[in-house]
């Protein structure tokens, strides 16, 4: 912890300001919080602020700017890039908005819910829930993702296909500027022609142009039935093919289209001791296929499905489906599905990537790249799995057998992830698809980013945080990391 005498003075102010449950120097409650979840980075800070309330965020924020204390935000500790974990320097002060938890109102007529920052995900759904409502994006995550590090990191999810990333479900913001001005955008309004829509420049910022302190979040009436089907195929390019069929058959009602190579099933399965294979024999890739309907009842749906799935056996698109025959074993489907980044970890040391490329592209970049991986680094295995629907492949590299963990990662690891990134940049795609920048991809991001598209962020950041104190060395790549080639 930092204790140079240039911070007291801030601290006595913060704890005057925020009282005993506002701020804490303590070890043992501040670690916890300067790691992240991952296990990859890890930082000092001179304190916890934990804020009650905007007002008493915008207050501290000032007093930041008047003492030159950088900030670095943090929801639920549960982001993949390193963008909520403050660096080794011990200068800055972690900011969890963890108490600010209220959800302001849930309207379901208005079809609009108003959440503070420190709103889990999962307390979300449960809310849209007891006004039989829904919020139409989840992740594995769900039980500590909170609203602010959702909006921050712009996150995705598995119904994207349908409902679009976090973007799509904000109407309106509220937010702690760098100079501690609260940015009230949080009235949804349908057309607003005022100038830059600002509250989308500060969803997906990573916290760096300003602190989400509340949102206005659309929900949608709640699923009346639900079908869900596992299906086995004999390529990448029949899931692809099954894809545009079922969209064609079944339009709004298709919700969610995953693909698992056969790899990635039976990690789950050795993974997890009750997981059983939802199909008796092996398929090169697998496809979890939900579909959703507000009005419709289980049975019609379940049989539009059954059509869909009998009328691509009959064209040779799938070798094999099974339909969920009850709630129980829709869950266990998805279980399989979300429990594959946990299982491929246990298997060893791997080089995980959130990327994206043209949907159209997917299945022949997934081929093409795990080859050329495999081949320019002896010993790797390539695995890829993800959401085919909207391009965003989550490609994995798992280390040759006796590679030590943390060694590798940091030698032949990062030169992997360079070829990839180099891989998915050739092919039109982004280095992040859904996990954001943080601190991780900054480096990456200079090198292979547009020049032109950096300078924007970076005066734009400059513009509205002169003093660099929002989390600073994150998402915004600095002048000597930008290739101006």
């Amino acid at each position: 912890m930092n204790t140079q005498p240039h911070s007291e003075a801030f601290l006595r102010e913060a704890a005057e300001l925020l009282g005993p449950k506002g701020l804490t120097r303590e070890d043992d409650v501040l670690l916890p919080w300067l790691t992240d979840w991952r296990g990859r980075y890890s930082g000092r800070a001179i304190g916890l602020a934990s804020p009650a309330s905007t007002y008493e965020v915008s207050k501290l924020v000032k007093l930041c700017a008047k003492h030159a204390v950088p900030i670095v935000p943090q929801g639920g500790n549960s982001g993949m890039a390193g963008g909520a974990t403050p660096d080794e320097s011990g200068d800055a002060l972690l900011l969890s908005l963890r108490r600010m938890d209220a959800i302001r109102s849930c309207d379901a007529e208005a079809g609009q819910c108003v959440c503070e920052a420190g709103v889990i995900l999962q307390t979300l759904h449960d809310a849209a829930d007891a006004v039989d409502m829904r919020f139409p994006l989840t992740l594995g995550g769900k039980g500590s993702a909170t609203i602010g590090g959702l909006v921050s990191t712009n996150a995705g999810g598995t119904q994207v296909l349908r409902h679009g990333t976090m973007r799509a479900q904000v109407l309106g913001i509220e937010a702690v500027l760098a100079d501690g001005g609260i940015f009230d955008g949080l009235t949804a309004l349908k057309k607003d022609n005022r100038g830059f829509d600002l509250k989308q420049l500060l969803i997906g910022s990573e916290g760096t142009l300003g602190i989400i302190t509340a949102a206005t979040l659309r929900i949608l009436p709640a699923t009346r039935a639900r079908a869900t089907a596992w299906v086995g195929l004999a390529s990448i390019q029949d899931a692809r093919s099954l894809l545009r069929y079922a969209d064609r058959a079944i339009g709004d009602a298709l919700e969610g289209f995953e693909v698992v190579p056969d790899h990635c099933l039976d990690s789950v399965l050795n993974h997890l001791p009750d997981a059983r294979a939802p199909l008796a024999g092996r398929h090169a890739w697998n496809a979890l296929i939900e579909c959703a309907g507000d009005d419709a009842d289980g049975a019609t749906l379940i049989e539009q499905l059954e059509n869909v799935l009998a009328g691509a056996m009959e064209s040779d698109l799938l070798e094999d489906a099974v339909i969920a025959s009850n709630e129980t074993q829709s869950e266990a489907f998805w279980n399989l599905r979300d429990s594959i980044s946990a299982a491929e970890r246990a298997l060893g040391p791997a080089m995980q990537h959130d990327i994206s490329v043209p949907v159209e592209q997917m299945p022949e970049f997934i081929e093409a790249s795990i080859s050329q991986v495999e081949d320019a680094f002896p010993g790797t295995r390539g695995v890829a799995f993800g959401h085919l629907g909207d391009g965003n492949v989550h490609f994995h590299v798992l280390a040759p057998s006796g590679a030590v963990s943390g060694a590798w990662e940091d030698s032949e690891g990062k030169r992997i992830s360079s070829h990839v990134h180099d891989l998915v940049t050739q092919w039109g795609g982004s280095i992040s698809a859904e996990h954001g920048i943080g601190q991780m991809k900054i480096e990456e991001l200079g090198r292979l980013g547009d020049p032109v598209s950096l300078s924007i962020m970076r005066n734009v950041k400059s513009a509205l945080d002169p003093q660099g104190l929002l989390n600073p060395g994150k998402l915004v790549p600095p002048n000597n990391l930008i290739n101006d080639a």
